[in-house]
């Protein structure tokens, strides 16, 4: 267990230095840096830059940048789902995409909701992963809140906001095995369906049911989602739908971008959508070399 707990938080360490290094290249794209004047940028060596990307993201710093490109992203909004191998699908080869196929959503009744969670049980913790802390949160039922964090004691206050009339009772490490499931490329894809039980108006359920079928590296455009849901020309509604999902990364909002392939805001960050989006992408095209 102890190893584990370390090496969530090397992701975490590396991801703070790759985070840097993403910026630089973003901001930098036009002029396509060299990897030396990267590491430069960041007071590292070349081979100390190489070894953290390949350890977080499994491909160069090149290769990553390449993916984050609006004709990248453009490209990918028109291919749709990527297809792989059904043994990729299914989870057999190659971790990450379990949650694609196993995750229920369960809405909170109305009552709950104007009971401000009233006879809720809500246990919580701040775990590591590759992308930053993240507080979650879980009832008996399911996973409620997944949020990624940027400052001390925002988490607490953030599902009292939420919950203010719920136990809520925090118990560190108690979400460290689910995340290291759902954030560690290497993990194994099995284990029991991961339930969520989420709160929203009837149209954000509808919203956030129709993300889960949005795959594992793949993107797609507000108007597309609208589409998806029955309701063409609300992209607008269907945007503040997507801004408000309570569960990152398991109900992936951060695979939603604008039709022109800008990266479009984010919740928890434009910066932190282009981490996701780039990591995704990166780890489906070396599945996708090895199929």
């Amino acid at each position: 267990m102890e190893a584990m707990l370390s090496a969530d938080a090397e992701a975490g360490r590396d991801y703070a230095r790759v985070r840097d290094a993403i910026r630089y290249l973003v901001a930098h794209a036009g002029e396509q840096p060299q990897l030396a004047e990267v590491a430069a940028a960041l007071c590292l060596s070349e081979s100390r830059l190489q070894r953290l990307f390949s350890r977080w993201a499994g491909v160069s710093p090149k290769r990553f940048i390449q993916q984050l490109t609006c004709e990248a992203a453009k490209a990918r909004l028109a291919a749709g789902a990527p297809v792989l191998p059904l043994s990729h699908e299914l989870g057999l080869s190659g971790g990450g995409r379990l949650h694609d196929l196993f995750v229920t959503l369960e809405a909170m009744t109305p009552g709950e909701y104007q009971q401000g969670g009233a006879g809720l049980d809500i246990a919580w913790s701040v775990e590591s992963t590759r992308f930053g802390p993240v507080l979650l949160a879980q009832t008996a039922r399911g996973v409620c809140a997944l949020q990624f964090l940027s400052g001390d004691g925002e988490a607490e206050a953030w599902l009292r906001a939420q919950w203010p009339r719920a136990a809520l009772r925090h118990v560190p490490g108690q979400g460290g095995a689910l995340c290291r499931r759902l954030f560690d490329p290497l993990a194994e894809a099995d284990g029991p369906p991961l339930a969520l039980r989420v709160q929203g108006s009837n149209f954000q359920i509808q919203v956030w049911r129709a993300l889960l079928s949005v795959p594992y590296g793949g993107l797609i455009g507000y108007g597309q989602l609208a589409e998806k849901i029955g309701r063409p020309g609300a992209a607008r509604a269907v945007g503040n739908a997507v801004g408000a999902n309570p569960v990152a990364w398991l109900i992936p909002c951060h695979r939603v971008i604008r039709a022109e392939g800008a990266v479009g805001g984010y919740r928890w960050g434009e910066e932190r959508k282009l981490d996701l989006i780039g990591w995704e992408s990166a780890r489906l095209s070396r599945e996708e070399a090895t199929a």
